[in-house]
C-alpha cells in the first residue's frame, strides 16, 4: 500500500514545492490537491460538512500549476488531483494540461475526478447541476480520445469534436483516472466504465464497497485486480492501515490542515515515524 497526503493549497498555505520536497524527505509516494475555480459570494449551496465554508475553498491554487510545479520540486513524487471538477472544465484544453503534466512529470500524474457540489460554482461554467455527472462523464471519455488517438474524435450530446491533433501524448497508457464520491451503483457504473479507481472520502465501509466495486467492474470485463482503491482525507493508526491493507486499499492519503508551513511540517513530522515503522515491518 502507497501512502500519500492531500492539502488545499493556496496562496497563504505552504507552497506546493516546499510541500513536495518535505513529503518525498519523509517517504511519502504522493501528493494530491483539489480544485475550486472559485466561489460565488451568493453561496446559495450550503456547505456539504456544515458550518461557514473554509477560507481555503476560496483560495486554492490551480490544480495543474501547483502539481506542475510539485513534481519538479520533488522527481520522486506522485502527483494527482483528488478531485479535479471535470464537469466545469474544458475538455480540448483539460486533456492537453492532463498529458501535459504527465510528460513533464514522466508519468507520475494521476487524473482525479469528480462531479462537484458546488451549484452556484458549476452554474457560472453553463453546467447544470443536474447533468453534471453526465457532462463529466462526457468530457472524460472525449479527452480518452485526445489522449489515446493519432486523429481524436467524439460526438454526444456536450461534446462534439471533430477529427483532431492533440499532443503530448501522457506517457502513462492509459492515463490513471480515479473518480471521486460516495458509494453506489451509479458513480461504481462511471468507474467500470472509463477509469482505473476510486478515491472515496475517508475509509468507512469499505469491507462492503470494495467487493460490490470489484464485481461491477468484472461484470464490465475489466480485471478487478488493477482496481485502485486510494481513501483520501484519513487520519492514520496502524490499526485503520492494517485494516485498509487487509481490504484492498491501493494507497491511503492522510489529510493535511490547510496552514502555513510552521503548522504542516510538524504533522508531517508526526506521519513520518508510522510510515517508516510499516515500510520496516514489511
Amino acid at each position: 500500500m502507497r501512502y500519500g497526503v492531500t492539502i488545499f493549497c493556496t496562496d497563504v498555505s505552504i507552497q506546493p514545492t516546499e510541500l513536495a520536497i518535505a513529503l518525498q524527505e519523509r517517504g511519502f509516494d504522493t501528493m494530491w490537491v483539489p480544485e475550486h475555480t472559485h466561489i460565488p459570494t451568493s453561496r446559495r449551496t450550503p456547505y456539504p460538512n456544515g458550518g461557514e465554508l473554509p477560507d481555503e475553498y476560496r483560495r486554492c491554487h490551480d490544480p495543474f500549476v501547483a502539481l506542475t510545479a510539485a513534481a519538479v520540486a520533488a522527481p520522486g513524487l506522485r502527483v494527482g488531483t483528488a478531485i479535479a471538477l471535470v464537469a466545469q472544465r474544458d475538455p480540448i484544453v483539460t486533456a492537453k494540461a492532463a498529458a501535459s503534466l504527465d510528460v513533464v512529470s514522466g508519468g507520475r500524474f494521476t487524473f482525479g475526478i469528480g462531479f462537484g457540489w458546488n451549484q452556484d460554482e458549476m452554474e457560472d461554467h453553463g453546467v447544470d447541476y443536474r447533468r453534471r455527472r453526465d457532462v463529466g462523464r462526457e468530457h472524460v471519455l472525449a479527452m480518452r480520445r485526445l489522449w489515446e488517438d493519432e486523429e481524436a474524435s467524439f460526438d454526444g450530446e456536450f461534446v462534439h469534436l471533430p477529427s483532431s491533433w492533440s499532443w503530448p501524448k501522457p506517457v502513462q497508457r492509459p492515463l490513471p483516472v480515479l473518480v471521486g464520491g460516495a458509494a453506489g451503483p451509479k458513480l461504481f457504473d462511471h468507474i467500470a466504465e472509463y477509469a482505473q479507481g476510486w478515491i472515496p472520502i475517508g475509509g468507512r465501509g469499505l469491507s462492503e464497497t470494495i467487493p460490490e466495486l470489484r464485481q461491477r467492474f468484472e461484470e464490465a470485463g475489466r480485471d478487478p485486480s488493477t482496481l485502485e482503491i486510494v481513501p483520501v482525507a484519513v487520519v492514520p493508526d496502524h490499526g485503520k492501515l492494517d485494516h485498509y491493507e487487509e481490504v484492498g486499499v491501493t494507497e491511503c492519503v492522510f489529510g493535511l490542515p490547510s496552514a502555513p508551513r510552521d503548522q504542516v511540517l510538524p504533522v508531517l513530522d508526526k506521519y513520518a515515524p508510522l510510515l517508516q515503522e510499516r515500510t520496516t515491518v514489511r
